[in-house]
């Protein structure tokens, strides 16, 4: 039974936007393209902006230079979409291969189908190289990453609501989750008023309290050298343990067990271990967010307030320069003569 408070999900209209057709009805009839924008993709390229920007400001706030998260970003972004993408394909072969299916469907990304761990070894792997470039250590930009993580991966499940996909068990609770029919992920059988867990609604409250949680750790105990992105698996592992259990989407089952579940249990592992290990190795502050001889300093350059000019005008301190000169020159005179 449909609850007042139930959560509805948005209709077709809303999952993809023709850029074409809507320039069209407002009278730019020359425009004869079709140009669709995915709400889906909408929330994942927001979500990569937010954690840019996010990860920009404390990484600088570290004493790198400002905005060089881009010149990382520009390995770690396409390696996370594609390893994101590799995993939930392989994690999810019934939905791309059967017999007669279009094989270009894996490729596809802007119709939904982003996996966090594919995504996580690709990016990681980015973010190794892009380190390796820039000079950073990669520890450093890890923490100051991993409240970013967590933002994105907000934005990324505001997506799924748009696509109605990844939802929970049937459920009388209020707040019940809407869903259109046909919906493949639905089992044969239940009514049409059956609400379902709003899991894609629990994950972005989970993550984005993730985000207050590590800045204030971070903020409260200074944690370098990996230490945060330890804790940033450890949060999203536990909570997408939980989530994941109660899906009704298919997946592939090892001992019975999703195999996401399987992946969140090894983030909380790794998330531990690197703590543990971080914490024995270096006990201390990281002394710079670059490595040893990559550093980088910001050039000491005029002031933009002072006008130097060879006259001397009022309040162009040129008569000071001249008077310090003048000074200088005669004394190194004198010492000559001396």
């Amino acid at each position: 039974m449909i609850h007042p408070l139930s959560i509805p999900s948005p209709s077709d209209e809303w999952q993809v936007f023709n850029l074409g057709q809507w320039l069209r009805d407002l009278g730019l009839t020359w425009f004869s393209w079709d140009v669709s924008i995915y709400a889906y993709a909408l929330c994942i390229l927001l979500g990569i902006v937010a954690a840019t920007m996010l990860t920009n400001h404390r990484l600088s706030r570290r004493g790198a230079e400002p905005w060089i998260t881009l010149d990382i970003a520009l390995f770690a972004v396409p390696l996370g979409i594609i390893g994101g993408r590799v995993y939930h394909v392989l994690t999810h072969p019934d939905d791309y291969f059967f017999e007669g299916a279009d094989l270009w469907a894996t490729l596809r990304i802007w119709e939904g189908g982003m996996a966090i761990f594919g995504a996580l070894i690709g990016g990681a792997i980015g973010v190794w190289i892009g380190c390796r470039v820039t000079g950073i250590r990669f520890w450093s930009f890890a923490d100051a990453l991993a409240p970013g993580l967590l933002l994105a991966q907000a934005f990324g499940r505001l997506g799924n609501w748009f696509n109605q996909e990844l939802f929970g068990l049937p459920t009388d609770l209020p707040w019940g989750l809407e869903i259109d029919r046909p919906n493949d992920a639905i089992p044969i059988g239940l009514p049409e008023s059956t609400l379902f867990h709003p899991t894609f609604l629990y994950e972005i409250i989970w993550n984005l309290a993730g985000v207050a949680v590590l800045l204030l750790l971070d903020g409260r105990l200074r944690v370098h050298w990996g230490k945060l992105l330890g804790g940033y698996l450890i949060w999203y592992g536990v909570g997408r343990s939980v989530f994941e259990s109660i899906r009704l989407d298919p997946s592939e089952l090892f001992l019975g067990i999703r195999v996401n579940v399987w992946a969140a249990w090894l983030a909380v592992v790794i998330g531990i271990v690197i703590v543990i290990v971080q914490r024995r190795r270096h006990p201390g502050a990281e002394p710079s967010p670059y490595v040893a001889g990559r550093e980088w300093t910001e050039d000491a350059g005029v002031d933009s307030e002072d006008v130097y000019t060879e006259t001397d005008d009022d309040g162009n301190g040129a008569a000071l320069v001249s008077a310090t000169t003048g000074s200088s020159r005669a004394t190194s005179e004198a010492t000559t003569r001396s």
